[in-house]
């Protein structure tokens, strides 16, 4: 008998295949490395938050949550946004709890980006904005950060906007580069983007990892930014769960009608005793004001001991991240160090040019400092070998 034939189903994603994150780890795991190249804590969060998520569970807070979030939790976010940025969002209309920073991005580009569409990134770029745009029928327009540096290029930007230019998505504090946007870099994207329609999606996931007493500039500080963004941010991110998969979207009304829309097909809603416990715990600000001098002290033990090699430092001035160029390590490209740096030396990094669409080599990875301080110290005495 002849076994059913299972229907081709084709594809929307060619050029999609298995992320470099996933074989990296892969190979860190089966090497026995330190894994310094996925961008994740491998330290636990703080056991209050842990206590208020069994309390909202205990409390009977496990059905379905309202659609954009539990009122408490807007409420919170709200209160932190104008607090640290001095815009204040209404909690009802212009702020929703996602299911991640991720899906927070995805459902932005699919409420606005149409068949046909322009969509700027600038790369290198995470991982999930082309993909992304492409699912929504979209155009990419890759545009470079200024090698060497990551600033942005507005003579490049400028260019690439075109009538058919529907949004352009910035990331600061930036993954990969580690840069982190100035007040003047703001201020020249929202005075190009002013005579346009052009939506911005701001990626602020990393917003409180922010090193050497500057600050985060968000789009929110900036009136005719805002009036167009759609800002994402990260619980996952700044209270070390990444796995929780919570974060939130920040948008005027007209947009956030939009983007709820598509939010509440996507994934509906999102956990409802997680929901609690952020609220509860958002009570008190000082986990995420502190939250800058907790990892600059890890970027600093991380790059104190990478002074020691032969890498040239970048200067991580945001996100957990810290980039070396290896030209004076390696002949070999950013890929092949990575794979023999995990399996010869026993730790892992993400080659920068997996963050961009022709794979533009630069002799430039990354690694992850977000990590235990025996974790970096054991990552450090193998480096030291080079």
């Amino acid at each position: 008998m002849t076994a059913p034939r299972t229907p081709l189903p084709g594809t929307k994603l060619p050029a999609v295949g298995t992320t470099i994150f996933t074989v990296m780890s892969a190979l860190a795991a089966e090497k026995n490395a330190v894994n310094l190249g996925q961008g994740f804590p491998d330290f636990g969060c703080d056991p209050k938050l842990l206590g208020d998520v069994t309390a909202a569970m205990a409390a009977g807070h496990n059905q379905y949550p309202p659609m954009p979030g539990i009122a408490p939790l807007r409420d919170a976010i709200a209160g932190k946004l104008a607090s640290m940025y001095g815009r204040r969002y209404d909690p009802a209309a212009e702020i929703t709890v996602t299911a991640g920073a991720t899906q927070a991005i995805i459902t932005a580009i699919l409420a606005i980006v149409r068949p046909g569409d322009e969509v700027i990134v600038l790369e290198p770029c995470y991982d999930s904005y082309v993909p992304n745009i492409d699912l929504a029928g979209g155009t990419v327009v890759r545009v470079p950060l200024v090698p060497g540096t990551f600033r942005p290029d507005f003579d490049r930007i400028a260019a690439a906007i075109t009538p058919k230019t529907r949004a352009i998505i910035v990331n600061t504090p930036h993954n990969p580069s580690a840069t982190v946007w100035t007040a003047a870099e703001m201020r020249q994207l929202e005075a190009l983007l002013a005579p346009t329609d052009v939506f911005v999606i701001a990626d602020e996931v990393y917003e409180h990892m922010v090193y050497d007493g500057a600050q985060h500039e968000s789009v929110a500080r900036f009136p005719g930014l805002a009036a167009r963004s759609f800002i994402v941010s990260s619980f996952g991110k700044t209270y070390h769960v990444t796995g929780w998969k919570v974060g939130y979207v920040a948008a005027p009304a007209a947009l956030m009608a939009e983007f709820r829309k598509v939010h509440q097909f996507n994934v509906f809603t999102v956990n409802t005793p997680m929901q609690h416990a952020l609220a509860a715990y958002m009570a008190d600000p000082a986990p995420y004001l502190q939250l800058p001098a907790f990892y600059q002290r890890k970027r600093d033990l991380f790059a104190a001991g990478l002074a020691k090699t032969r890498f040239k430092l970048l200067r991580s001035e945001g996100s957990y991240f810290q980039c070396v160029d290896i030209s004076a390590v390696s002949d070999l490209g950013e890929a092949d160090f990575c794979q023999w740096l995990t399996t010869e030396i026993g730790v892992a990094a993400i080659p920068l040019s997996a963050f961009y669409g022709d794979g533009f080599d630069q002799r430039v990875v990354r690694f992850c400092f977000a990590k235990k301080d025996e974790t970096l110290q054991t990552a450090l005495e193998r480096l030291a070998r080079l």
